[in-house]
């Protein structure tokens, strides 16, 4: 990948392959500088007009809904991420999390199967021997 960005780094004119499109597009969603910043890089030209937004919408990164709204674009874009390290954690962090949530969903489920059984031992026990085992709010303590 790194000799078609060199290659890409050279040409003075905006004819791209869909290859070279979606390079620089994907460079800039990477977060790390704006627009004009990676036209520079790729042409040696200060302004893009426009073209990447183009092949955004064209390529399918944005949904064609509002193309004229650049704001929409910059809330898609990701935020600066300098260290790849660390983005890499953060998967690891988000995999963590969702086992983390499954596990307490598993904890959860099974503490309701718990209190439900026991209500029905309790409702069982109250029937078949005729005594009251729960309790009961608004009595007072007994004096022993």
């Amino acid at each position: 990948m790194s000799g078609l960005k060199t290659v890409i780094q050279r040409r003075k004119y905006a004819h791209f392959s869909e290859a070279e499109k979606r390079t620089i597009i994907e460079d800039y969603l990477q977060g790390n500088q704006t627009k004009k910043e990676v036209w520079k890089k790729y042409t040696c030209q200060s302004a893009d007009h426009g073209l990447i937004l183009y092949w955004m919408y064209k390529y399918g990164y944005i949904p064609h809904t509002n193309q004229n709204s650049v704001t929409f674009v910059a809330q898609q874009k990701p935020l600066n991420n300098p260290n790849p390290k660390q983005e890499s954690v953060s998967d690891f962090e988000y995999l963590q999390l969702q086992q983390r949530i499954l596990d307490l969903e598993k904890q959860l489920q099974e503490s309701e199967m718990k209190s439900i059984a026991w209500q029905t031992m309790v409702e069982i026990a109250e029937r078949e021997l005729n005594i009251s085992i729960k309790k009961k709010y608004n009595t007072k303590p007994s004096k022993k």
